[in-house]
């Protein structure tokens, strides 16, 4: 039986989201949380006012499957599906549906890369993989590096939003997410005191000039991650991004709480990820994006 999520689910949550953990070929996008406390927030309570919809699978009295629909960029995205069994699919076009009656000109869903019955389903489904993000991992290190003579990096506090958007498009070539964000909602990320930004501006006279690429770091308890790190594509190759990177972690080991950084990378991004091997970091798992056209579906 597919049904909404009630509260007395969230035991058995815990227990299915537990069973995902033991293997990555289970691995999808799903509740960070792993308690019933945690998950009431973060699903029921906060997710409810956040237009989330919450499905369920159960069988005789056992939770077998979950999954969540949520507005996600200007389409709606899924958390899941997440079965123990063979139900996954009448979940799946459920959510489609569901989807579809809310409007949502597309879907958007994030397996793990070696989770291939769910990436088989979505694609049965129509789904179609746009691209890999593979997140890397380093322990407390030092990965200082300097930047070139006429470049300094400067934190800013705060971010000016016009000065942030127009670097974010001249840096990005392939997600412009942030470029929708209002200056009220840009603001509101960088006053988290988690959320940190780095500048690299040219220097010369004693003083300023253009950006010339930025990172963004955030932190989460005992991790730090560089949610986002690009340079401007005349000055790539000269050493800025790796002091940009460096002058982050630095930033981040300076909190003793903060024991790993994280970085991502594209499957395009080829130099990005040999340079994060290089250094030291580790492949902690890999995300396959999926979209499915639903104006066409």
């Amino acid at each position: 039986m597919i049904r909404p999520l009630a509260q007395k689910d969230l035991p058995q949550l815990v227990d299915l989201l537990a069973w995902m953990d033991q293997d990555a070929s289970r691995g999808v996008m799903a509740p960070e949380s792993r308690s019933p406390e945690g998950l009431y927030w973060e699903v029921l309570a906060l997710g409810g006012e956040a237009d989330w919809e919450t499905l369920v699978i159960e069988e005789d009295g056992r939770l077998v499957g979950y999954a969540a629909l949520y507005p996600f960029w200007e389409g709606g995205a899924l958390e899941g599906p997440l079965v123990q069994g063979p139900e996954g699919k009448k979940l799946l076009e459920k959510l489609i549906a569901r989807a579809r009656a809310r409007g949502y000109p597309t879907l958007h869903a994030f397996p793990q890369e070696s989770n291939r019955s769910l990436r088989w389903m979505l694609e049965e489904a129509g789904f179609a993989a746009q691209h890999t993000t593979y997140f890397f991992a380093i322990p407390r290190a030092d990965l200082t590096y300097p930047p070139p003579p006429d470049v300094h990096i400067v934190l800013e506090e705060p971010p000016d939003p016009e000065t942030y958007r127009q670097l974010y498009q001249a840096c990005e070539d392939n997600w412009a997410q942030r470029l929708s964000w209002s200056d009220e909602e840009l603001v509101e990320h960088f006053d988290d005191n988690e959320v940190t930004l780095l500048v690299a501006y040219r220097f010369a006279d004693g003083a300023l000039h253009e950006a010339l690429g930025m990172v963004e770091l955030e932190r989460e308890d005992d991790w730090a991650e560089i949610a986002y790190i690009g340079v401007i594509p005349e000055r790539r190759g000269q050493g800025i991004g790796r002091a940009l990177l460096g002058a982050a972690a630095n930033l981040a080991f300076a909190d003793p709480h903060v024991q790993k950084l994280r970085v991502r990378a594209h499957d395009h991004e080829k130099a990005a990820m040999e340079l994060y091997k290089q250094l030291g970091f580790q492949l902690e798992e890999a995300v396959v994006t999926y979209t499915l056209d639903l104006d066409q579906a």
